[in-house]
C-alpha cells in the first residue's frame, strides 16, 4: 500500500533529522523524507500536521504470555496493545508455559505472530532447559528456529558453573546473553526495596546488593568468557555505576531499564498498592534519579515497556501475596515523553531510547526513519491528554501503577511494514 503522511514533524533520532516534512511508503520501505515525489501516487494520503511522524518502537521486553498463559493474556490482545503503543518490534522472554526451549515452540510463536496485525516478535530463547538453571539448552538450533538471543527471564541461575558453561558456549558462536541481574539467595522471598519503608510495613526486603554482587559475578565471567550479555532491568545507583565502569574498560556489554522506574519509587508502597509490586522492586529517589542520569548519558542503552499483562486474581490480594509485574506496551511512549519533558531533554534525544537504541541492542537497523528504511512510524500527538484506566487499555491486563493518572501523548497512527495496522477512531 502506497501512503503519503503529510506536513507532520517529522523525528528521525538516529541521524538527528528533526522538521516539518512529508513520508511516503510503498512496498513496505520508506521511499522519501521530505518533498513528496512528484510521480508519488499514494492510496492514502493522511494528513499530519500538528503531530509526530516518528520510528515505530522498538520493546526489548514484552510478554505476549502464549504458550500457556492465555488467561493471562492472547497472543492477540497484546499484539492489538502493541500497535496501539506505537510498538511496532518487540521482543518476548522465554518465560512461557512451557518455556522457548526447544525449537518447534519458537516457530510456533513466530508463525503465529506472523499471521497476526501486530509488530515484529523477536523471541528470545531459554537459556536453560525449563528454564531450572541446570542443562544448556541447543542454542544453535533455537538460533536457526528464530530466537535473537538467549535467556533465563525472572528465573537465577544458581550454580555458577552453569552459567559460566552457558556464556562459554554462546560466546562461540557470538550469541547475546540477556540476563536479570540479582542474586536469588539475597532475594529470596523478597517483594520491595529493602529500606526503612518495607521495615516499617513488615515487607520482606531485597537489598540494593542482590543486583550489584550479580552485576559483579556476571562481569567477571564476561571477562573469562568473552560472551556478550545484556543486563535486563537495571534498578539502582549502583548498578549503573558497575555497567558504567564496565563499558568504559571495553566489555561487550548493554542493559536496559523498565520505563517505570524512571518515574516510581518505593515511597509509594505506603499505600499498600498491590500494582506497586514489580520485579526488580522500585527503589529510593537517588536510585531513580541515576537511572534516568544513565539513559541520558547512555550508560543504559534502552528504556522497555517490561510488559508483563497479569488476571485480575493476582492483584486484588495482599501486596506480599501478590504477583510482580505491570502491562506497560500502551504506556511507553507517553512514559517516555513525560521523562523527557522533566528532564528538559529534546524529544529526538528522549525518543533514541525506545526506537533506534534498543534496536541496535538486538543487532537490528529498525528504529530509524529515512529513506529506504523498513517503513514501521509511528505517528503521535505529543499534546493529547487521557487518563489510564481499565477500559482505556487495550491489553488484556489492566494491572497498572499508573491506573487514574494522567498521560500526555496519544498514537494516532501505527504503520508496520508499510501496513497502517492502527488508526485512532476519537
Amino acid at each position: 500500500m502506497k501512503i503519503h503522511l503529510r506536513g507532520g514533524r517529522v523525528i528521525d533520532p538516529a541521524s538527528g533529522f528533526d522538521q516539518i516534512a512529508d513520508v511516503c511508503i510503498a512496498a513496505g520501505r520508506v521511499v522519501s523524507v521530505g518533498q513528496a515525489p512528484a510521480d508519488f501516487n499514494a492510496q492514502r494520503v493522511i494528513d499530519v500536521s500538528g503531530l509526530v511522524v516518528a520510528p515505530g518502537l522498538v520493546d526489548l521486553a514484552a510478554r505476549l504470555r502464549e504458550p500457556g498463559l492465555e488467561h493471562k493474556a492472547t497472543l492477540e490482545s497484546e499484539m492489538r496493545a502493541a500497535t496501539v503503543g506505537g510498538v511496532t518490534a518487540l521482543a518476548c522472554p522465554p518465560d512461557t508455559d512451557p518455556p522457548l526451549d526447544e525449537p518447534g515452540l519458537v516457530e510456533m510463536l513466530k508463525f503465529r505472530a506472523r499471521n497476526l496485525p501486530g509488530p515484529r516478535v523477536y523471541p528470545v530463547g531459554a537459556l536453560t532447559l525449563g528454564l531450572a538453571g541446570a542443562t544448556i539448552t541447543e542454542m544453535s538450533e533455537l538460533t536457526e528456529a528464530g530466537c535473537v538471543a538467549f535467556s533465563q527471564a525472572d528465573a537465577a541461575i544458581t550454580d555458577t558453573q552453569v552459567l559460566m558453561r552457558a556464556m562459554q558456549y554462546a560466546a562461540t558462536f557470538d550469541y547475546p546473553v540477556w540476563l536479570r541481574p540479582q542474586d536469588p539467595h539475597l532475594a529470596r522471598n523478597g517483594v520491595a526495596h529493602e529500606g526503612a519503608l518495607a521495615g516499617a510495613l513488615g515487607l520482606v526486603g531485597i537489598p540494593v546488593v542482590a543486583e550489584t554482587l550479580a552485576i559483579a559475578t556476571i562481569l567477571q565471567l564476561m571477562r573469562v568468557t568473552g560472551a556478550r550479555v545484556h543486563l535486563c532491568r537495571l534498578s539502582s545507583a549502583a548498578g549503573v555505576e558497575l555497567v558504567r565502569a564496565a563499558k568504559a574498560e571495553g566489555l561487550p556489554l548493554s542493559c536496559d531499564v523498565a520505563a517505570h522506574h524512571l518515574h516510581l519509587t518505593d515511597a509509594g508502597l505506603a499505600r499498600f498498592d498491590a500494582q506497586l509490586h514489580l520485579m526488580p522492586p522500585l527503589r529510593s529517589e537517588s536510585d531513580r534519579q541515576a537511572l534516568r542520569a544513565g539513559v541520558l548519558d547512555g550508560t543504559i542503552d534502552a528504556v522497555c515497556s517490561d510488559h508483563a499483562p497479569l488476571d485480575d486474581d493476582t492483584k486484588e490480594v495482599p501486596f506480599a501475596e501478590s504477583e510482580s509485574g505491570a502491562t506497560g506496551l500502551e504506556l511507553l511512549l507517553p512514559l517516555t515523553l513525560a521523562w523527557a519533558a522533566e528532564l528538559k531533554i529534546s524529544l529526538p534525544a528522549a525518543l533514541a531510547a525506545v526506537t533506534c537504541r534498543p534496536s541496535r541492542v538486538l543487532g537490528l537497523t529498525l528504529g530509524q526513519l529515512h529513506d529506504g528504511a523498513p517503513a514501521d512510524v509511528c505517528v503521535f500527538d505529543p499534546d493529547a491528554v487521557w487518563v489510564v484506566s481499565r477500559n482505556a487499555l487495550v491489553s488484556q491486563g489492566r494491572n497498572s501503577p499508573f491506573l487514574g493518572q494522567t498521560m500526555r501523548g496519544r498514537v494516532r497512527y501505527t504503520i508496520i511494514d508499510g501496513h497502517l495496522d492502527f488508526e485512532a477512531k476519537d
